[in-house]
């Protein structure tokens, strides 16, 4: 799954348009290297997204096939 749809279906990010500019930013890394939103995520990749407010480091558990409710979006990620 892309980087910007994981970001929006997971909601760390509400919108697909700003998981777009905020990783053509720099702002998101995976395992360490800034990333493209076009980036192919697997499970068990570490995320670190820099937010205004700080940055959260997370990793992927899971790699859903399509949208998933709210309640089922926590259990894509673990934070670290």
């Amino acid at each position: 799954m892309r980087l910007d749809k994981f970001l929006k279906v997971s909601r760390l990010i509400k919108r697909r348009t700003v998981a777009n500019t905020v990783s053509e930013n720099g702002r998101v890394f995976v395992n360490g290297n800034p990333a493209k939103p076009a980036k192919q995520l697997k499970e068990n990749d570490i995320l670190e997204i820099e937010y205004a407010s700080g940055t959260v480091k997370v990793r992927v558990v899971k790699i859903p096939a399509g949208n998933v409710s709210i309640q089922e979006a926590e259990t894509l990620y673990e934070k670290i």
